[in-house]
């Protein structure tokens, strides 16, 4: 037995031992004591009758009570030893509390062993680094929102500034321009608003049955006119309808940000595929285009916030660079997982695995 517990059980059993052990050995060394003494007596003067139960009892009485005496001594000192060594890593663990509330993230806790207060030590120290971390990310989104703000601001400033004062003349296309960024930002806080919700601790999916195929079908259906004024071709491959649990808005979430990311990076006369595969327990949706493709040192990034392939920011080339997180995010609350597969020139795949609950039927039947 290991463990906090195993600690208090040792130290109740060795407060019992104690006692018995100073109960046994009191006993013996009075009764020996008395039992001379009545020898002794006998010996030089002749023994009244109830001269032996005196010291009986006298014997009886000095054990009793120097086992009490001595008993609670050593329960004192065992419990003061063990209360000590119980205490004292969980005092040390409260000042660190202490200072981590103060904002000190950097302060660990120094308590080894195998037991619970050791495991407890090690999950402030989890918790310690998961707060570096939150902070570390807290500090770079605020980076990156700030700017991504400053940089239609800043244009639109100019712009404004420029039109006001007469140095431009206020025509269609430079307000156009202006149009753009103010679109830009329009977007940039529909994004935040999305990632904020769906990373919001009360965030919950409305799961239903639903037919994945059709949602889909629909979703390509519903962008064909925006692939076709861009010159790509968009296929929907299935030849299979597949049922299965899933919150109907939110995949359609998933389905508008991946098609509108391959549409973005996909050239004139690309093709974009959209299919949908069985993998027994899984739903298999996978997207993908022959557009400009993702470098291999950018693929670990492509789901951080505001990352982007293309550092110049431009919205229409790299958008807001919250698309594939709030995708990610998405997808996790499903139960799912996502995979990108790229090659730079040559296009990318994307794959998203849900779970699935329904059985498989071929369409039409």
């Amino acid at each position: 037995m290991k463990g906090l517990n195993a600690k208090i059980a040792l130290a109740c059993i060795g407060i019992a031992s104690g006692v018995l052990i100073i109960s046994t050995l009191t006993f013996i060394f009075q009764a020996h004591y008395h039992l001379t003494m009545v020898q002794q007596q006998t010996q030089r003067f002749e023994v009244l009758p109830n001269t032996f139960n005196e010291h009986l009892e006298q014997a009886l009485i000095q054990s009793v009570f120097l086992i009490a005496i001595l008993g609670i001594i050593l329960a004192i000192i065992i419990s003061l030893f063990v209360a000590k060594r119980i205490t004292a890593p969980l005092v040390q663990m409260k000042k660190v509390a202490e200072r981590m509330a103060k904002g000190e993230l950097a302060s660990r806790t120094q308590v080894h062993g195998e037991d619970e207060i050791a495991d407890l030590s090690k999950s402030l120290n989890h918790l310690a680094e998961q707060l570096m971390l939150q902070e570390s990310l807290r500090k770079t989104l605020t980076a990156d929102v700030a700017h991504e703000l400053r940089t239609p601001l800043t244009t639109l400033k100019s712009h404004m500034e420029a039109m006001i004062e007469g140095v431009w003349e206020p025509t269609p296309r430079r307000l156009e321009s202006c149009f753009e960024e103010i679109e830009r930002l329009r977007f940039l806080v529909g994004d935040l608003e999305q990632l904020t919700e769906v990373e919001s601790p009360n965030f919950k999916l409305n799961i239903e049955d639903e037919n994945v195929t059709a949602i889909v079908q629909h979703h390509v259906n519903a962008n064909q006119a925006e692939f076709e004024k861009k010159g790509v071709k968009l296929i929907f491959e299935s030849h299979l309808t597949i049922e299965t649990k899933i919150d109907k808005l939110r995949f359609g979430q998933i389905m508008a940000n991946l098609l509108s990311n391959s549409l973005k990076f996909t050239p004139q006369n690309g093709f974009v595929t959209v299919e949908i595969k069985d993998l027994n327990s899984f739903v298999n949706i996978i997207i993908t285009d022959t557009g400009i493709g993702i470098e291999e040192k950018d693929l670990l990034f492509v789901f951080e916030r505001f990352y982007r392939v293309d550092k110049s920011r431009d919205r229409k080339s790299g958008g807001g660079g919250l698309g594939l997180t709030i995708v990610k995010k998405l997808v996790e609350a499903h139960n799912g997982r996502i995979e990108i597969h790229s090659q730079r020139g040559k296009g990318t795949s994307v794959t998203v695995y849900l779970p699935k609950s329904h059985k498989l039927y071929a369409n039409g039947l």
